[in-house]
């Protein structure tokens, strides 16, 4: 089993909601109205697509956390 939580989530906020990837894989992102709610979805994504990447024999990608940074908004 994979330990989701020695992922690194990166948390970008905009004006109205948040988006979230992991620098540890490549194409997974997750958005949500609040921080919580986007790092929730963002964990839930992890785990979907490393289910997918283990049905399709890919390997999963190393760990580079653990952690969560949260970038300010800053208005454009």
């Amino acid at each position: 089993m994979i330990d989701i939580g020695k992922y690194l989530i990166h948390v970008e906020r905009g004006p109205r909601n948040c988006s979230a990837y992991s620098p540890d894989v490549q194409g997974c992102v997750a958005t949500g109205p609040t921080v919580d709610e986007c790092i929730a979805e963002m964990r839930s994504a992890l785990a979907a697509h490393f289910e997918l990447m283990s049905e399709y024999g890919e390997p999963i990608p190393e760990p580079s956390g653990p952690g969560v940074q949260v970038e300010p908004w800053a208005a454009a």
